[in-house]
């Protein structure tokens, strides 16, 4: 059975990828199909998929969760998931198509039984729907179903020996992998007892948005930066990932079992780290890429527990206000323990051992309920040698800094120092501004899209590898065993509302740097 319906605009404000590589016939399984990620994130990614025309030409996706449902209600949630950002007349079109590919498996995770039905379920879409025995098994499930779904799948026949070329078999894996450098080992181990390395695609969303995978394309395809890029020019580098929200939804249960430094640093911003710091690799395939993040991560800090209190800031926010709407503080949260140490916002001072960029201080911080939800990447450049005009108004000489947003508001921005019209040399910084909405006239389209068109095509260069996940771990464990110590000293606070503690802006000022105000 083909894709019908032309890749009909279902809403002019959202960019299609386009359609230049079309993967091969598979049936793609959602474990979890009736949670949030499924409903928020993964549906609607796959739909726009459909409507784009870059799913294949066959194609299957099944549901597998505990309710008891059937394809046709399944189907029913879906279309109302949907509904809510699409409509009309074309969304009819395309979702009669889309909800014809739609099954549902009801069962357990530890059920050998509902893999049989599952198998079952897979070998008459082969028949029906063409899917050619090719598959993609999504886990959008908690962490500790992982290695549970994947034992299971092996012995219930579903998983493909990796050394053939088809039929093959895909598991994609949703962070958090592991806790710290020992659960990431164990869970490591318990995957590749399954999957070879091949098979497995450890999902990071910030991989797949567009302006993340610009900042390959703004260093190594431009020659302007590249030359500067390294601890000659550089004075300093900050990546930052603010977030408004707080513990919403009645997230502060998980929430304080994780902290910022496990659901942020360890994953998005190492990411984002080894992108700006890595070396130009030999070609953009996917091990050539993983090779040099892989170095960067090897080349962090090893730190002792009183390295980890001279370059690292936690902290926790109390009450406040946000948007002018009071807010409580994180120990007053529903979920959250009143003894809690947990961190809800992190600020790090850390040097990369390598030639590039040996002495270039990165600043990391992330946090919750702070001003604004943004991330960015500024690159602060040296100063000049000599100071040949008057300073700006506020005293202070300019400095050459390109920004990277992230989000919202995608793009980038280079400021350097203009002269002041009239008799005086006085300098004022100005401004080029990329704004990816404006110079591609839509919005980039959501990361999802790109991730799940990269598993169902074989492309692993947007995921993580498993030498990439534990060299993280291994930096991210050693801070975490320093919190642990009895003479630990406890987080500092900030008030909601504010763009962190005290002590994360005297981290950086002994640099002679200063925290963008975003």
């Amino acid at each position: 059975m083909s894709q019908a319906a032309s890749p009909t605009e279902i809403n002019p404000l959202r960019q299609a990828l386009p359609r230049t590589r079309v993967p091969q016939p598979c049936a793609l399984v959602l474990f979890g199909a009736t949670g949030d990620l499924a409903h928020r994130k993964l549906v609607p990614a796959l739909f726009q998929l459909a409507r784009g025309g870059n799913l294949p030409s066959d194609y299957a996706i099944v549901g597998f969760a505990r309710r008891d449902w059937t394809d046709a209600e399944l189907r029913a949630e879906y279309e109302k998931t949907l509904a809510k950002d699409t409509g009309g007349s074309e969304f009819s079109a395309v979702w009669a198509q889309f909800a014809n590919r739609l099954a549902f498996v009801p069962g357990t995770f530890d059920d050998p039984a509902a893999y049989q039905r599952l198998k079952q379920t897979l070998e008459s879409l082969d028949r029906t729907h063409g899917t050619s025995g090719n598959r993609v098994y999504y886990l959008a499930v908690a962490p500790e179903f992982f290695a549970t779904i994947i034992d299971h799948l092996g012995q219930a026949g579903l998983i493909d020996p990796w050394q053939q070329e088809s039929p093959w078999s895909r598991v994609v894996i949703e962070k958090p992998f592991g806790r710290d450098l020992h659960s990431a080992r164990a869970l490591n181990r318990e995957v590749s007892r399954v999957l070879d390395e091949s098979q497995v695609y450890r999902i990071d969303h910030y991989l797949g948005k567009e302006t993340v995978q610009n900042i390959l394309a703004l260093r190594f395809g431009n020659t302007i930066f590249e030359p500067v890029w390294d601890r000659r020019y550089i004075h300093s580098v900050q990546v930052t990932v603010a977030e408004e929200v707080g513990m919403a939804g009645g997230r502060g249960a998980y929430y304080d079992t994780a902290g910022a430094l496990r659901d942020m640093v360890q994953n998005h911003m190492m990411q984002l780290l080894c992108l700006v710091a890595m070396e130009p690799p030999v070609d953009l395939s996917a091990d050539a890429v993983r090779n040099e993040k892989v170095k960067v991560l090897q080349a962090l800090p090893q730190w002792r527990p009183d390295d980890v209190v001279q370059n690292v800031v936690r902290a926790q926010y109390t009450a406040g206000s946000i948007q002018g709407a009071e807010v409580p503080g994180y120990l007053q949260e529903k979920g959250v323990s009143p003894q809690s140490r947990t961190d809800t916002f992190v600020a790090i001072r850390l040097e990369l051992h390598t030639w590039r960029w040996a002495g270039v201080p990165f600043f990391l911080r992330t946090g919750k309920r702070l001003p604004k939800r943004a991330t960015e990447i500024a690159v602060q450049f040296r100063r000049p040698p000599t100071q040949l005009f008057e300073p700006e108004m506020d005293g202070q000489s300019g400095v050459n800094q390109l920004v990277l947003r992230i989000q919202p508001n995608e793009g980038a921005s280079l400021a350097f120092e203009a002269k002041i019209p009239g008799s005086r040399r006085r300098l004022q910084e100005v401004r080029m501004d990329f704004r990816y909405g404006t110079a591609f006239a839509v919005p980039p389209p959501e990361a999802y899209e790109r991730l799940l068109l990269d598993v169902m095509l074989g492309d692993q260069s947007l995921f993580t590898r498993t030498d990439e996940v534990e060299s993280a771990w291994r930096f991210i464990t050693s801070i975490l065993d320093a919190w642990q110590r009895p003479e630990a000293p406890p987080p500092v606070t900030y008030v909601a509302g504010s763009w962190g503690p005290e002590a994360a802006d005297a981290l950086i000022t002994a640099d002679g740097a200063r925290w963008r105000r975003l």
